[in-house]
């Protein structure tokens, strides 16, 4: 049931293109405070004004890209990619001998995902359907695995990071911006799918 709520808001959002932090969503805003918002999460404003910019849509907590070291030719896997702002955002750090691999859950989000990079012209980019618990990616082959306030969203947590340790090359390297539980949250929050997928 869980996953199925997840699914389902999130198919919403790539339908509608409104995230959390969109104009619409039901909380004030506008372009200008995504902007603001993909600032305070570390994004550059060129990040945020390029191209790539256009397939953000507020999801995240961090940018992880930026914290990744990323270097040319390496092959990058970001889990819950959604309509693949940060995997754009790597693969122009790993540039056309690199690889970037987006796993994401909901189809409507791989669909938009992948409209995004045919649009925006990244032939090194390629979106997969799965999930983080179970990914659709070779062991020992990828050089950096990349998350932005996707793990939260999983049941099993241990299952993703032992995914995330199968698919890494050795010597490969994680970089998460997540959220984390600072205290004990009362049970009927802890057991509500609607909040657990907000």
């Amino acid at each position: 049931m869980m996953k199925t709520m997840i699914q389902e808001r999130y198919g919403a959002i790539a339908q509608t293109g409104q995230g959390c932090c969109s104009p619409g969503c039901g909380l004030p805003g506008s372009e200008g405070e995504i902007v603001q918002i993909g600032q305070i999460c570390d994004y550059t404003p060129e990040d945020l004004g390029s191209g790539s910019g256009s397939a953000n849509l507020g999801l995240g907590c961090g940018n992880p890209v930026a914290m990744a070291d990323l270097k040319p030719g390496e092959v990058v896997l970001d889990l819950g990619s959604g309509p693949g702002f940060d995997a754009f955002l790597a693969a122009r750090a790993v540039g056309e001998s690199g690889r970037v691999i987006g796993i994401d859950m909901t189809p409507e989000m791989i669909a938009l995902a992948r409209s995004n990079a045919d649009r925006l012209g990244f032939s090194n980019v390629e979106f997969r359907p799965g999930e983080i618990e179970n990914l659709p990616v070779e062991d020992d082959s990828v050089d950096v695995v990349l998350s932005n306030c996707v793990i939260n969203l999983s049941t099993d947590k241990g299952a993703v990071y032992r995914e995330i340790f199968r698919t890494l090359k050795p010597g490969g390297r994680i970089c998460i911006s997540d959220v984390l539980r600072s205290r004990e949250l009362p049970e009927e929050i802890l057991n509500d799918p609607a909040m657990h997928a907000g």
